[in-house]
């Protein structure tokens, strides 16, 4: 690619954490650039007209826009192919996708802060809300990981799964979900949290992490 692609990030979006990790993984330098969720900076017109549906990640590429974090990182496995973030076997594919999707479709939306302040005002309810559909989410991911893991989600190289394992493990963590239940997805947090992509990655050394949070998030 002729220009640095530009990343509309928050630090604690766990969507936009997934395509820092695809960033990373491919060794891909690039410019950040904060949208501040708490302050409502997503739902600027000039940020709306990046993105219609006012949410992070978004990515320019040579003034192309590519939106939503699985579309972005199809699109940086297309462009950037080494390292392949989507096993060649068919059947592998076919499983890498479907845990992704378990937790980009079935678990993240539903504990998502737009939805939790749709949902109610109440911390507790929303803490509550987010534990039941976590904890369902990574239920499911536990037992496909019976049939699929090896070191990692789907065999032994990381893929798309990993990818959107890992900081679903920190909203998981939020919810105060019992990580007990699931040795699976311990071990193989605990094998992608020692890569130097995932922590180049994390949320707490982000340019826009607060300065008291910053190198003191919970780990996997």
């Amino acid at each position: 690619m002729a220009s640095k692609p530009i990343l509309y990030s928050f630090y604690r979006s766990s969507c936009a954490w997934r395509v820092r990790i695809a960033l990373a993984l491919k060794k891909i330098e690039y410019e950040y650039r904060p949208v501040d969720i708490f302050k409502g900076q997503q739902n600027s017109e000039e940020f709306s007209k990046l993105n219609p549906l006012s949410q992070v990640p978004a990515l320019v590429c040579n003034g192309a826009t590519v939106v939503q974090s699985m579309a972005i990182i199809g699109f940086l496995d297309d462009v950037y192919p080494k390292p392949p973030l989507y096993p060649k076997d068919p059947i592998q594919k076919a499983q890498a996708h479907a845990l992704a999707e378990i937790i980009n479709s079935g678990t993240q939306p539903m504990q998502n802060l737009s939805v939790l302040k749709r949902l109610c005002t109440d911390p507790e309810k929303q803490k509550e809300w987010s534990h039941y559909w976590i904890d369902k989410g990574l239920t499911a991911f536990e037992k496909m990981l019976q049939q699929t893991a090896g070191k990692y989600c789907v065999g032994n190289s990381v893929s798309i799964a990993d990818i959107c394992l890992v900081p679903q493990m920190l909203n998981a963590h939020r919810a105060d979900v019992d990580f007990t239940k699931f040795p699976l997805i311990q071990k193989i947090t605990v094998s992608l949290s020692e890569m130097d992509a995932f922590k180049e990655a994390d949320p707490f050394i982000q340019p826009d992490c607060p300065k008291e949070l910053q190198g003191k998030g919970k780990k996997y």
